[in-house]
Formats: C-alpha cells, sequence, structure tokens
C-alpha cells in the first residue's frame, strides 16, 4: 500500500490532542514503549514532555544527561493526523552508543502503508542538513519490518549487541 504525504513537523501545544490520542492508540495496542519518541511513552503530562523536548533541541538548555535532538511528528497532510514520530540525536553518548541517532514509530492502524520509510527517508534530509555523515540505528533482531525500513533507506548491517538479554543490531545510513 502506497503512503499519503506526511511532513515532519516539530511538537507544539496546539497538537497536545492529536498527539495524546496518537500515545493512546500505542497504549491500547498493547505497546508501553513508543521508540524514537523522547520518553513520551513514560510522562503523564503533555506540557511537561514538551517542555522537554524544546529543552534538548537547544544546546544551551539540553538536559547533561542527554544529547542534543530533535523530535518531530509525521503528520499526514490530507488531514493532519499523526501517523508517527521520530526523534534525531545529533551525537552519541555512551548510553547511545549502541541504540544510535535516530528512533521512530508508526501508529499502530497506520503500519505497513510505508510511513516507516518515508519517515526515515526525510530524517536522513534533516539529519544531512545538520552536518551528519551517517546515521546509526538499531534494531531488534526479530524486528524485519524496521530492519527492511532501514535497508530500504540504504542502511547497511554493521555489528550486534545484546541489550535486556535480546540481541539486536546496529545498522549504518551513509548520507
Amino acid at each position: 500500500m502506497v503512503y499519503e504525504e506526511i511532513q515532519l513537523v516539530k511538537p507544539s501545544l496546539g497538537l497536545k490532542d492529536k498527539a495524546l490520542e496518537y500515545r493512546q492508540e500505542h497504549f491500547d495496542f498493547g505497546e508501553q514503549i513508543i521508540n524514537g519518541s523522547e520518553l513520551f511513552d513514560k510522562i503523564t503530562s503533555y506540557e511537561e514532555w514538551f517542555k522537554k523536548v524544546i529543552a534538548n533541541a537547544s544546546a544551551e538548555a539540553v538536559d547533561p544527561n542527554w544529547v542534543l535532538t530533535d523530535t518531530f511528528f509525521a503528520v499526514r497532510v490530507s488531514d493532519n493526523k499523526i501517523v508517527g514520530i521520530v526523534d534525531l540525536r545529533y551525537q552519541l553518548n555512551d548510553f547511545l552508543k549502541d541504540f544510535g541517532n535516530c528512533g521512530y514509530s508508526v501508529r499502530p492502524s497506520e503500519r505497513r502503508k510505508g510511513y516507516a520509510t518515508e519517515i526515515l527517508r526525510q530524517i536522513c534530509l534533516v539529519a544531512r542538513k545538520y552536518g551528519l555523515k551517517q546515521l546509526q540505528l538499531s534494531v531488534e533482531k526479530d524486528n524485519v519490518a524496521s530492519i527492511k525500513t532501514i535497508e530500504k533507506n540504504g542502511g547497511n548491517y554493521c555489528r550486534s549487541f545484546n541489550f535486556n538479554n535480546e540481541e539486536a543490531y546496529v545498522y549504518l545510513i551513509n548520507l
């Protein structure tokens, strides 16, 4: 199936209701972790999460335990529905050395339509614009859909690592 056009849009207070609906769909689907959401799945207050996202996008205000990060909603142009979320981490710290520069998720009702591939394609353009030469991504070894998404965007397998007793793969995308 072919996706409809999407835009990457920075979170705003005006997107609160749509964002909470997006998050709730993941929870209703039994998913407690929303990859690429900068812990939107853990914080109860949208405003609290929004302040954190804004701070982490600023070199002067970024949490000292985190890295400079931009977070975007993937918004479908035709109806302004949030179909996904992605974050772009501009550098890697010790914690992120296996996880990489970005994470992404697509809402359960919008999967298998090509949105993840397009979200990753667009975040690669953003990364290139900001001078990154390469993106590192990690994926659980059994997440075939995400592996295909990364490979469609030029990702090459680099190595494996273990996280929570699960094997995961690291891929690199040259920008």
